[in-house]
């Protein structure tokens, strides 16, 4: 279903609309979650504060074509508020791989999903040793797709700020993955 006749249906009230929409977004809110939370549980909580969020307010839902971006930001609001309430913000590292990754069954051989699995854990720990604000610019622009301007809209940064420290955050989680990489093979031959 096209996402305006998704929102529309929605706005109305159609319980089978809410289920798609649910099922649409569920991944993406939930993997914008795991970056304000360590433990896999609150971001699962986090996540359907959103939707029930979005639920409440569906009557107010903007159109189609700004949409995901203000979904993005409720989400990120609201995760936020749920942070500030706990007093703490936790690195990203501490949630397991295996809830960040998708659970379709692997197309490859075993060796390769395990390869794939390898490697999507190193990103998430070399993620994890970025600032905050890195952090949420990779997950923003490269994760969840948004443009700079996009990312800077949501963050209330100047564009400027963004550009350079999207640029800065990218040679830094490079340089985190090849540091990471150096201690599992230097750790691997010991």
């Amino acid at each position: 279903m096209e996402l305006p006749t998704l929102l529309e249906r929605c706005r109305q009230g159609d319980e089978l609309a809410w289920e798609a929409f649910v099922h649409q977004f569920q991944r993406r809110i939930y993997g914008l979650a795991t970056c304000y939370t360590s433990n896999a549980d609150e971001a699962r909580d986090f996540a359907q504060d959103v939707f029930v969020r979005l639920y409440r307010t569906r009557a107010r839902w903007i159109d189609a074509d700004r949409f995901v971006l203000w979904m993005i930001r409720v989400a990120r609001n609201v995760c936020l508020d749920q942070v500030r309430a706990r007093g703490r913000r936790p690195p990203v590292s501490e949630v397991a791989v295996d809830e960040l990754i998708d659970l379709a069954a692997p197309e490859g051989s075993p060796e390769e999903d395990y390869a794939a699995r390898s490697r999507q854990r190193l990103f998430y720990r070399a993620l994890s040793r970025l600032t905050d604000l890195a952090r949420e610019i990779i997950v923003l622009k490269e994760i969840q797709g948004l443009s700079l301007e996009e990312v800077a809209s949501l963050l209330r940064v100047p564009l400027g700020t963004v550009k350079s420290r999207s640029n800065r955050a990218r040679i830094d989680l490079a340089r985190n993955v090849l540091a990471l990489e150096r201690e599992r093979q230097k750790g691997a031959t010991t």
